[in-house]
C-alpha cells in the first residue's frame, strides 16, 4: 500500500507540474484539490501530498488559510532567473560538449528539436516555439552529466517557460535565437567545451536583453507572488 500511495503521489506531482509548465494553471490561479482530484481521478490524499511537494520545489506558493496558488513572477525575479541560467546553462553546455557521445547527442536529440523550432517559425510564425525552446535547453541540461544542475534548472519550471515565451515576443528575436542554437550545437558536436560554454552564456544573456526589451515596450509586468 505504501508503494501504491507513492505511485499515486508521483503521478499527481508529474501531471500537476506539467499543467504548470504548460500554462494550463496560469499565474495567480488558486489550485483547488477537489478540481484536480476529479481531473486526475485520484483521491485528495495524493493530490495534497503532490501540492506540498510542488510548493517545496518552488512551483506553488502556500498561503496560510487560503491554500496553494500559482506564483506570479516579478520582473526582478525574471532577471535573477536569467543570471542563474547564464551561469548554469554555460556549465551544462561545457559538460555536454565534453561527453564522449556529444556528436551523437546533437544529431539525435538537439537537431530534431532545432528543426522543429525552425518549422514552427516558418509555418506558424513562431506559435508553440517557446515549449520546444525549453525542451532544447532541457536536453542540454540533462546531457551535462550533472544531475543536481539538471534538477535545479528543471525546478524553475513554469518560470523558465514564462521567460522563454516573453523574450521570444521581441520582433526578430526567434531567428536570432535559432542562429545561436545552431552555433551552440556546432560547438557541442565538435567537442569544443570552451566555445560551447561561451556561446551558451551569450545566448542566455541576449535572451535576458530581449526580455528587458519586451518589458520596456509592453509596460512593466505586474507579477508578484500570490499572497
Amino acid at each position: 500500500m505504501a508503494i501504491e500511495r507513492q505511485t499515486y503521489k508521483g503521478r499527481a506531482y508529474q501531471e500537476i507540474r506539467q499543467m504548470l509548465v504548460d500554462g494550463e494553471l496560469p499565474p495567480g490561479a488558486k489550485v483547488v484539490v477537489r478540481v484536480l482530484s476529479e481531473r486526475l481521478a485520484l483521491s485528495p490524499t495524493p493530490i495534497k501530498s503532490a501540492l506540498a511537494g510542488l510548493e517545496r520545489d518552488g512551483f506553488l506558493v502556500a498561503v496560510p488559510h487560503r491554500g496553494y496558488f500559482v506564483p506570479e513572477v516579478a520582473v526582478e525575479d525574471m532577471r535573477e532567473i536569467y543570471e542563474l541560467r547564464e551561469a548554469l546553462d554555460g556549465i551544462a553546455a561545457r559538460n555536454a560538449a565534453g561527453a564522449p557521445d556529444a556528436a551523437e547527442f546533437v544529431s539525435g536529440t538537439l537537431r530534431p528539436l532545432y528543426e522543429e523550432q525552425r518549422r514552427l517559425l516558418d509555418e506558424r510564425g513562431g506559435e508553440g516555439y517557446s515549449a520546444v525552446d525549453v525542451a532544447f535547453h532541457r536536453a542540454i541540461w540533462h546531457a551535462s552529466g550533472n544531475a543536481r544542475l539538471a534538477q535545479f534548472l528543471d525546478n524553475l519550471g513554469g518560470q523558465l517557460r514564462f521567460a522563454s515565451g516573453s523574450s521570444s515576443r521581441l520582433p526578430g528575436r526567434i531567428p536570432e535565437a535559432l542562429d545561436e542554437h545552431e552555433a551552440i550545437m556546432a560547438a557541442v558536436a565538435a567537442g569544443d567545451s570552451d566555445l560551447a560554454e561561451r556561446l551558451s552564456r551569450a545566448h542566455v544573456r541576449r535572451a535576458a536583453e530581449a526580455f528587458g526589451g519586451v518589458v520596456t515596450r509592453d509596460s512593466p509586468l505586474p507579477y508578484r507572488p500570490a499572497h
